[in-house]
């Protein structure tokens, strides 16, 4: 009877047990949280209220990557300034680079922007390309498949349910995306100033030119010379939309529209950056509600 009861609650046990998953970034969070359903327990490392290249390495993030069983990254160097510090502290075997329990899902990304050269001249820049892939929801499905992929080798027994929900997933995205590329539609052709070079995937999808950035070059303060070019810039291509993200200063993209007339718009660059793009699906409409009006 005691034998039977304890194959019970090993086989409840196998049934119910959940994967310890850390992502870099609410984004790739919220992709696998539809991917895993019930049997992963997703904790985001990055707040989407902060600069994604300088996370604060904070104690409970330590904490996390302990007890992880897997590690998803955006990869393309975006986590290069914080990660890796904290990876070598939690010592956990699993989520190592090249371990079985960690995904770079840039590898899996055809990148854009990758420099010809690589020097501290140009700015912070990132040898292996663009690294904010995920403002674009065509990518969205890429990082589904990748992730159901890496659920299913950590995790076989489960690996029927994780197929299901992708393509459970895949059918509701598909669908999404359908109205979605409808909706930018109206938006092609537009002229846009960014802050930096966070929405070049975005735009690059759906036809829309970034004419210049506040950054003179990507980490870089703007100066008075670079913001009064971009003004000319603006004022000659008639840019009606600057995009500003929650976490770089916002007095010059202010500045700027007051001398051009352009209006100053505040763009998630991750699920949750702003009120009311905490989903998925919010956050890509967020971008195109508050671009295309």
């Amino acid at each position: 009877m005691k034998k039977i009861i304890l194959a019970t609650l090993l086989t409840l046990n196998s049934l119910f047990a959940s994967l310890n998953v850390d992502t870099t970034y609410a984004t790739l969070g919220a992709v696998t949280k539809q991917i895993g359903g019930d049997l992963v327990k997703v904790s985001v490392l990055g707040s989407s209220k902060y600069d994604p290249h300088f996370i604060v390495p904070k104690p409970s993030l330590l904490s996390k990557l302990r007890r992880a069983d897997l590690l998803i990254i955006n990869g393309s160097g975006l986590e290069l300034g914080w990660l890796p510090p904290l990876i070598k502290s939690a010592n956990n075997a699993k989520i190592q680079p090249g371990a079985k329990g960690f995904l770079d899902m840039s590898h899996f990304i055809k990148m854009i922007d990758k420099p010809a050269s690589v020097s501290r001249a140009f700015g912070d820049i990132h040898a292996e390309g663009n690294p904010h892939y995920s403002t674009d929801p065509h990518q969205v499905p890429v990082m589904a498949k990748m992730i159901a992929r890496k659920l299913a080798q950590i995790d076989p027994s489960h690996a029927a349910t994780y197929q299901q929900n992708l393509e459970q997933f895949l059918k509701k995205w598909n669908a999404f995306l359908t109205q979605f590329d409808a909706k930018m539609a109206q938006c092609k052709t537009k002229k846009v100033v960014q802050y930096h070079d966070l929405y070049n995937y975005f735009l690059k999808r759906y036809g829309i030119e970034s004419i210049g950035n506040i950054e003179p070059l990507p980490g870089i303060a703007p100066s008075s010379k670079h913001t009064i070019e971009l003004i000319n810039r603006i004022k000659q291509n008639g840019v009606k939309k600057i995009l500003q993200d929650v976490y770089h200063e916002k007095k010059t993209a202010k500045f700027i529209a007051a001398k051009t007339g352009a209006e100053v718009v505040v763009i998630p660059h991750d699920v949750g950056a702003v009120k009311g793009s905490e989903t998925l699906e919010a956050f890509y409409n967020t971008i195109a509600e508050r671009l295309c009006k």
